[in-house]
Formats: structure tokens, sequence, C-alpha cells
């Protein structure tokens, strides 16, 4: 699994025209989700995603949390993070899972983040055509990957 975390001031995520989820400061968190991604990893990624401390503090430095601002996250569903590039110049996708393990992952994430921030997790819609509005907030962008959890 892979996570692109981007601390923002706000997001939103629209299809079709409808907002489907929007959040102000917080998390807009990427997910692609790889063929051999379990829920262990995901249960590792959520617990860091829910106490990683990026956000300012008085001295400027990052200590604080989500749950130290009130902020959210804004998840999207993101199959292109595992694009393979070595060859040619059509990313190729064989790397991410395919839908019916897929789907089932990303939920588990959003209800894990749910669990352990204890608030609502605001989501685009998996597969469709999103467009995604963003202020990134330093801009602070952490790339996690469970594959090097050590």
């Amino acid at each position: 699994m892979r996570a692109v975390i981007q601390r923002v001031s706000h997001a939103s995520c629209t299809v079709e025209g409808q907002i489907t989820g929007q959040i102000d400061a917080g998390f807009l968190v990427l997910l692609g989700v790889e063929e051999n991604d379990t829920t262990e990893d995901a249960v590792w990624l959520a617990q860091k995603i829910a106490n990683m401390r990026i956000f300012s503090d008085e001295a400027g430095q990052m200590n604080r949390s989500l749950a130290d601002i009130s902020g959210r996250i804004l998840l999207i569903s993101q199959f292109t993070l595992f694009a393979q590039t070595k060859k040619g110049n059509r990313p190729g996708f064989i790397r991410a899972a395919r839908p019916e393990k897929a789907i089932p992952l990303y939920e588990f994430m959003q209800a894990e983040l749910e669990k352990l921030t204890g608030t609502k997790i605001e989501t685009g819609i998996f597969g469709a055509d999103m467009k995604i509005r963003l202020l990134n907030d330093g801009p602070v962008t952490i790339l996690i990957d469970t594959q090097n959890k050590e």
C-alpha cells in the first residue's frame, strides 16, 4: 500500500460537478493498493497517518498531529501510485490491485482511520473521474509505502 500524505489548508473532491468530500485543515491522502496488500498493511498505515506529527507548533516545529489541530482527512483512491515507468513512455499499472481487491481494502482503510481519529473520513468515489482541489500547506508532502516498514 502506498500513501501520499499532503498537509493541506483545505481540500475537496468533485465528481460530475458534485462535491463528494471536503475538509479544511488536515491531510489529503492519496491511497494506492497493491495486489499483495493485506488488512495488516492497512492497520499499520492507518496508525502512521493518524499519528503523523507534521503540523507546526508555537515554535514552528513539526510537532502537532491531526488530533492536536482538530484536523480532518480526505481519502482518495489512486491506483496510479503504482505506475511502472521504466519501459517506454506509457506507464503500466500491473502492480495495482484489481477493484475486487482494492475496494474492500480502501473501505477498510476508511473505517480504520475513522476509528483512530474519531472523525468522519471524507472520500472521493472509487474508480470515478475525480477532480481534486487542494491548498498544500508548506508545502508538506510525505510518501509512505507499507513495503518499507523498517
